[in-house]
């Protein structure tokens, strides 16, 4: 490389801006070959070979090599800088989907130098101003449906290194959207520049709407213990549970009189504290109750998953502590959950024959089966929609290590015996809709209550003297309690 040609031009923003991302990648390189990195056992378990020298290697190869090689280009000013630069930013593209399907898992990193790879694209100005924009635009399109994804860490975590991601990738996103827009519209006419502008933003939309659950599902907040058994009168045994991949729970016991018991699960976004409540009326009416943090919740460790998808695991953890106690017989054991908990109780019965009953209030769905009452309520819109639910699940199961679970109608029919109470929120028409569904797995078992005037899993605050005569009733006759 020449820098005394008469054609050398230095680009000093390129190479600094290369040297910054070529620099990273060497830490990163040197940090993953001699084990001072990692990317957790679980992700560590799916590299080729398990090998962490052997993906140092290949990040130090395929990505910091070409990027301090572009640093250098962009330095002396090389003649070849552009093309580098426009095969560096298509390299870091394919990179990162080659993480994507070796890992099996989405970090705030990926849209990250996804971006960073469309710019080093840009930059390089071997595409037309027309390829260009469709480049910067699906680029920025991803990276604003990532950001959105992770404003609840913005919301609940801040600060954090997710939620600096938020900010960064959904404002640095909308910027990338809408210049790639104006380059690819720029030469257009008036009409096609507006119907242009309508489908970007349209574009902008779905995949928002695609990914953004789907990481918002799977990068969840931390949360926090609030309140403990002793502020609301109830003397509780701090309990850890291990489940059958080895995650550890922790729980609360609270012994019960009548030899039946419950395991009480809470919503997504929330802990054992927020079931505080349901177990002061469990409790007082002689059962013994099992509150649990669902992995990645409150203390409990594991990786969170709002559609809880590892409720199977969690649970079953939760009935084999009951079943070695003395004072449960292991034909009385139930599962009341809220929300995220009620779905992950209903699945649970599929294949768990230690459940006899259920009571699930504001349970709705997480799989896109769950959802194939939309067409049947919401007509043309409800049809529009169950694709887009689908392609929105492919995306979850993608990004979660769980495998997507059976829908709960499907758990409901398959559960044999057990029986099921499910309760609504009046205030939201979409969980009646959902219960009618989930119910037709097996209506000879499913009881369903509908409280007007609630709020979801407000049921037990806006009726609470209703709450507890129909849920209690509903336990007793199922477990066989006597009044």
């Amino acid at each position: 490389m020449d820098d005394t040609s008469p054609h050398a031009r230095r680009r000093t923003a390129l190479a600094l801006f290369a040297g910054v991302n070529a620099t990273a990648a060497w830490g990163g390189a040197l940090g993953l070959i001699s084990g001072a990195l990692s990317f957790g056992d679980d992700l560590d378990a799916r590299l080729p070979f398990d090998s962490l020298v052997l993906a140092g290697m290949a990040l130090g190869l395929l990505v910091a090599v070409p990027l301090t090689t572009l640093t250098v280009a962009a330095w002396v000013g090389d003649p070849r800088t552009d093309t580098l630069s426009t095969a560096v930013g298509a390299m870091l593209i394919g990179w990162i989907g080659i993480q994507m399907v070796v890992l099996h898992a989405f970090s705030w990193f990926h849209p990250i130098y996804l971006v960073v790879g469309a710019t080093f694209v840009f930059l390089g100005g071997q595409l037309g101003p027309r390829a260009h924009g469709y480049l910067l635009v699906a680029a920025g399109s991803i990276a604003v449906a990532a950001g959105v994804g992770l404003l609840p860490q913005l919301i609940e975590n801040s600060p954090s290194p997710a939620a600096a991601a938020a900010i960064v990738l959904t404002a640095g996103g909308i910027v990338l959207v809408v210049f790639g827009g104006r380059r690819t519209l720029h030469d257009a006419r008036r009409a096609a520049k507006v119907l242009g502008g309508v489908g970007i933003v349209f574009g902008l939309a779905v995949v928002t709407w695609l990914i953004a659950p789907a990481v918002a599902a799977t990068n969840v907040p931390p949360t926090q213990i609030t309140a403990t058994p002793p502020d609301h009168g109830l003397e509780a045994e701090s309990v850890v549970l291990t489940t059958a991949d080895d995650v550890e729970l922790a729980a609360w016991y609270v012994a019960g009189e009548t030899g039946s018991a419950v395991v009480l699960l809470h919503g997504a976004g929330s802990t054992r504290s927020d079931v505080l409540d349901q177990a002061v009326v469990l409790a007082r009416n002689g059962y013994g109750v099992l509150m649990i943090d669902a992995r990645g919740h409150g203390d409990s460790s594991g990786d969170a998953m709002d559609f809880g998808w590892y409720g199977d695991l969690d649970i079953a953890a939760g009935t084999e502590f009951l079943l070695t106690r003395s004072d449960v017989d292991p034909r009385r054991i139930a599962v009341v959950g809220m929300s995220m908990g009620g779905e992950e109780a209903i699945g649970a019965t599929a294949t768990n024959p230690a459940i006899a009953a259920v009571v699930a209030e504001g349970a709705t769905g997480r799989t896109s089966s769950d959802k194939a009452w939309l067409s049947e309520e919401y007509g043309w819109r409800g049809a529009i929609q169950e694709p887009f639910e689908k392609a929105q699940f492919w995306v979850v199961d993608y990004l979660t290590e769980s495998a997507s679970p059976v829908s709960l109608r499907s758990a409901v029919a398959d559960s044999r015996d057990t029986r099921f109470l499910l309760i609504t929120a009046g205030e939201v028409p979409d969980e009646g809709f959902a219960t009618e569904f989930i119910a037709s797995g097996a209506p000879d078992r499913v009881e369903t209550w509908n409280v007007e005037g609630a709020g979801h899993t407000g049921g037990l605050g806006t009726e609470p003297t209703q709450w507890e005569a129909l849920v209690i009733a509903f336990l007793d006759e199922q477990l066989g309690v006597s009044p």
